[in-house]
């Protein structure tokens, strides 16, 4: 797999979405769309990053951005996750990770000691004609959806 690049286009791709319906990113064209990847529903770190980006949610949609999660857990964990938070935006199930792998985001990691695969919390902006604009890899929570809005009205 090569390496995304600014400017060429984001890996399309169609995921079973929070509320049961399909959501393909190339439904988006016009739009920007905001493309975050995070590891586990009802985590901590999970939980502030879904709820920074609901409480920006008007910041995002006024200047033309969606945002859109991805993780590999289960659309019902999803539509849960999604009540108990009031997340006005998708959840997309992406339980074989190929989305994650084709954004790069699906790495060994490390905790305690031991090694696993998973997600490394990251997101990408994606412009309106679908070319990655700007991407943002280990992610730490705290002011990123602020960077991220920054960006957008940059």
């Amino acid at each position: 797999m090569s390496e995304l690049q600014i400017g060429q286009p984001a890996p399309d791709f169609t995921l079973e979405a929070s509320g049961g319906k399909e959501i393909s990113l190339s439904d988006y064209r016009g739009r920007k769309v905001v493309l975050y990847f995070y590891p586990k529903d009802n985590t901590s770190s999970c939980t502030q990053e879904a709820c920074d980006f609901r409480d920006s949610t008007a910041g995002y949609e006024q200047h033309g951005a969606v945002v859109l999660g991805v993780s590999p857990d289960s659309v019902k964990s999803h539509d849960k996750f999604t009540a108990k938070h009031e997340l006005p935006f998708p959840l997309l199930a992406d339980p074989d990770h190929a989305v994650a792998e084709a954004y790069g985001v699906w790495q060994l990691k490390k905790m305690y000691g031991k090694e696993y695969e998973g997600i490394v919390r990251s997101t990408f902006l994606i412009d309106e004609d679908g070319n990655l604009q700007q991407e943002w890899r280990n992610v730490k929570v705290k002011g990123h959806v602020d960077a991220v809005l920054e960006a957008i009205k940059a």
